[in-house]
């Protein structure tokens, strides 16, 4: 009897230390989440690394004391969520051996992300830190304050451009006060190594989108219905939530006489978080009355998938009817 107590306490204790590690860090960095999440409470800034998160194939190019630039070293670079999802930590991984990292936060009193940088090249008790933010142009740039050689006051401004879901590029560069002169030392250019496996994700997403659209021009509840997670979430126009794939093949399923004659969604764009991806873009059909008249319609809608197996699932379905 003593026994059973003592192993039930401790299974009890491990579910609630299991329980509040979930609960508590949802944002860290797990196997369903390799690179962590946003957390919802942070500034809204914490976004602005959004599209770096993950891991980069890069080619790195310094200036050699000649003005030329040296070949380019292979070079890996993952960003990822940190701190429960309130900050943002990157390294670097150099074929040459040259290792470096960062912790990127941002504080809202300042309006300015600052960035603590360190290397396995140059140990040092004091990180070196830049600071500054996203323009409008989309490109994230920093400073740090820095002479030139000859004494000349300035900065070493560091500048993510061509921010895109493939990829970006990175330069390195000293500038004056004014950046009226500036002299780049080092340039870097990255491309996701996910974007391949992304483009064959998001060949299985539209294939479930042409299904989808041909189970209901063919009455095929059932299939349209397993395009949905057993949890999905549909948010129909002037309706409650409905919840569940039977709950929503009922909603589906059409009755009286009409028929759907045509559907067809056109994605604007799909996404890609982890085993997440987003898609938002229009829909528009035709349909045959139990009358004998037609009427077409058409809309705007958000679609949340999430991947099950080697599969993606509707999780969340919202739209609405336009003119």
């Amino acid at each position: 009897m003593t026994k059973f107590i003592f192993i039930s306490f401790f299974s009890v204790y491990f579910s609630i230390i299991s329980y509040g590690q979930s609960t508590f860090f949802e944002f860290e960095p797990s196997s369903d989440h390799p690179f962590g999440l946003p957390n919802p409470d942070a500034p809204p800034e914490i976004l602005d690394f959004a599209r770096l998160i993950g891991e980069c194939n890069c080619k790195s190019s310094t200036l050699n004391a000649d003005l030329t630039w040296a070949e380019p070293v292979n070079m890996i670079w993952r960003f990822k969520y940190i701190m429960n999802g309130n900050a943002v930590q990157d390294e670097t991984l150099k074929e040459d051996g040259s290792n470096s990292g960062s912790i990127r936060q941002y504080i809202p009193d300042s309006s300015k992300w600052f960035v603590h940088y360190y290397s396995s090249a140059a140990p040092s008790p004091i990180l070196r830190a830049w600071a500054g933010g996203k323009n409008s142009n989309g490109d994230i740039i920093l400073y740090n304050a820095q002479k030139a050689p000859n004494g000349l006051d300035g900065f070493y401004k560091i500048s993510f451009t061509d921010i895109n879901e493939n990829g970006f590029n990175w330069i390195g560069e000293w500038v004056n006060e004014t950046e009226t002169i500036s002299q780049p030392t080092w340039k870097i250019e990255c491309i996701k190594s996910n974007y391949s496996t992304n483009k064959a994700e998001k060949n299985k997403i539209l294939r479930n989108i042409e299904l989808f659209s041909q189970s209901y021009i063919n009455s095929d509840f059932e299939t349209l219905a397993n395009s949905y997670t057993n949890d999905a979430k549909i948010f129909p126009t002037n309706s409650d939530i409905i919840i569940g794939r039977n709950a929503i093949k009922e909603r589906w399923s059409i009755k009286n006489g009409t028929k759907i004659l045509e559907h067809k969604i056109t994605p604007v764009e799909i996404r890609f978080l982890g085993d997440y991806a987003y898609d938002y873009g229009y829909y528009e059909g035709k349909t045959l009355l139990a009358n004998g008249s037609e009427t077409s319609w058409k809309g705007k809608y958000v679609i949340v998938w999430k991947k099950v197996g080697q599969d993606w699932k509707i999780y969340l379905d919202i739209w609405n009817g336009v003119k």
